[in-house]
């Protein structure tokens, strides 16, 4: 199989897993308490990774001196963030908690900025500023038309986003080398038993009322969510570049929004839909590489 058919198979298959975890989500937490749901998602991951670092003889242990960033990445890159995910699905739909989540590389670029002065180029700016905007429009558009508990789920959703952005930043820089099995495997584990118990005491939750469909949306996105796509995306990182893979960005929300639409019959306003547009392309350009347009610029002058 040649690398051009591999990168576009890795492409499809991470935005499909993308795009139908927020549904799944949405599915899970009709009859599960969000902390016990994501506590089950990851008692479902963790033993599957470990499984698979094993075959692959890959390490599951953190180096010693990197204790912190093992704690920092269970809490707050997985125990915390998706907890909020799917409690937010509770008050937004899904549609709208991915085109939210879609803003990752935005505030990856904020913080980066504001953390660690990385020089941004003219284009990312205009994206980064194209992005919010749209983001925020689309945010008061849908909040208008939806119930006032609504604003609860868009803030679960944007600190979802800024902790996920939060640890990229911060952490990972420390754990480069770090295979992501390691990385994926014990903080997994962690997250799980510590959701589970916090969900046991905090939802006191009753097995009886767990839909076989909320049950198995669960099982999906431990499984072929915790699985498939930690995997096939860092497959597409090693094959592609890293602008190439960002564009999973852009295809997944769509997936999502045509789901929720099949599924619920929820659908964007028309406005809101022109504007998720105009945010994907914000997205975009913030993750064109510095230069890409002078390149463009001197490649016509030829």
């Amino acid at each position: 199989m040649s690398t051009k058919t591999r990168v576009s198979l890795l492409f499809m298959t991470v935005c499909f897993i993308w795009g139908t975890t927020w549904l799944a989500m949405a599915l899970a937490v009709a009859t599960i308490p969000p902390i016990i749901a994501t506590g089950i998602r990851f008692a479902v991951a963790a033993p599957l990774i470990i499984l698979l670092a094993r075959v692959k003889g890959v390490t599951i242990w953190f180096p010693r001196d990197k204790g912190l960033e093992f704690i920092l990445i269970s809490l707050f890159y997985f125990a915390i963030p998706f907890t909020l995910m799917i409690f937010g699905e509770q008050y937004i739909s899904s549609g709208l908690a991915s085109i939210i989540f879609a803003n990752m590389p935005v505030a990856v670029l904020v913080l980066s900025v504001l953390l660690h002065r990385q020089r941004v180029a003219i284009h990312q700016l205009v994206g980064l500023i194209i992005a919010l905007g749209s983001l925020v429009t689309i945010i008061g558009n849908q909040m208008s038309v939806s119930s006032n508990g609504s604003l609860i789920g868009v803030v679960a959703l944007v600190v979802a986003v800024c902790m996920h952005a939060l640890v990229y930043t911060n952490v990972q820089s420390r754990c480069e080398g770090i295979h992501v099995l390691t990385y994926n495997a014990l903080p997994c584990l962690m997250a799980s038993v510590l959701l589970i118990i916090t969900g046991y005491f905090m939802e006191a939750p009753d097995i009886s009322n767990f839909s076989a469909l909320s049950l198995s949306a669960v099982i999906y996105l431990g499984s072929v969510a915790g699985i498939g796509g930690i995997m096939a995306y860092f497959q597409l990182n090693k094959l592609a570049s890293p602008f190439q893979a960002s564009i999973c960005f852009l295809i997944f929300p769509m997936i999502a929004l045509f789901l929720d639409s099949v599924y619920y019959g929820r659908m964007l306003s028309h406005e809101s839909m022109v504007l998720t547009v105009f945010l994907l392309l914000g997205v975009l350009l913030t993750k064109l590489p510095e230069g890409s347009f002078r390149n463009i610029i001197s490649f016509k002058r030829s």
